[in-house]
């Protein structure tokens, strides 16, 4: 239904209507945002203890990401795809689990950071994405960046396993858990950069950030099924 109302020809008049540099720019902050990925396999699996050659690592990244982001469902889509890869180079069904879990954990370290920093720079427009004001905006930024700073300084002082209910984590090394913070924010950050391209200067990079991630974030935190609307919410919003 809401389709509808648009032509196939309209579509590809207002694909077409995008700057032919700005499409250039998205597919390669696309194409970063991908890079970063194969990353978090790669530190993955140093966590698990299987440290494979980066190309292999990429390969498997790339292939199961490119299925999951597109069929939906991730963690399943991609990990099953990840499954068929790893296990022929010699991981467990163990090992592989708890490489898909330090890749969630790294995803979701990426987006409060970069969350919290855009709820600091940019209270008023992140706010408004969440519906906050901004004291409880800048309340929310701060308690983003201390669960980042909180999961760093446990890497760093806490041995063995950390336990939620039934669920158990062993917690990577000081600096593994650092760069997970680090290459997680700035995958976040490629992929902000390649919705403000196509949006063609309709709202600054900041402001674009701001709106995307803290939608993420509120899709998160209120259960929406996939995050289903929130890149559409973002973009009515910025424009």
């Amino acid at each position: 239904r809401a389709l509808s109302q648009y032509s196939w020809q309209d579509i590809q008049a207002s694909i077409a209507a995008i700057p032919r540099t700005n499409m250039a720019l998205a597919l390669a902050f696309a194409a970063c945002s991908y890079l970063c990925l194969t990353l978090f396999d790669f530190l993955a699996l140093r966590y698990v203890g299987k440290p494979l050659s980066y190309p292999r690592a990429a390969l498997a990244s790339f292939t199961g990401l490119s299925i999951g982001h597109n069929v939906g469902v991730a963690a399943l889509s991609s990990g099953a795809v990840r499954y068929r890869f790893y296990a022929r180079w010699g991981l467990t069904a163990e090992e592989i689990a708890k490489l898909i879990v330090f890749c969630g954990v790294t995803v979701g370290l990426g987006l409060i950071t970069l969350a919290g920093l855009c709820l600091l720079l940019l209270p008023g427009t992140a706010g408004k994405v969440a519906g906050f004001g901004t004291m409880a905006s800048i309340a929310l930024g701060l308690g983003c960046l201390a669960m980042s700073a909180g999961y760093l300084v446990l890497a760093a002082f806490m041995r063995g396993e950390l336990k939620v209910r039934s669920w158990r984590f062993a917690l990577p090394k000081p600096q593994l858990a650092a760069l997970q913070v680090c290459v997680g924010t700035i995958n976040f950050a490629f992929v902000a950069a390649c919705l403000h391209q196509l949006l063609g200067g309709a709202a600054g990079y900041m402001e674009t950030t701001a709106a995307y991630v803290v939608g993420n974030l509120t899709a998160l935190v209120s259960h929406v099924p996939g995050g289903i609307g929130v890149l559409e919410a973002t973009i009515a919003f910025l424009l």
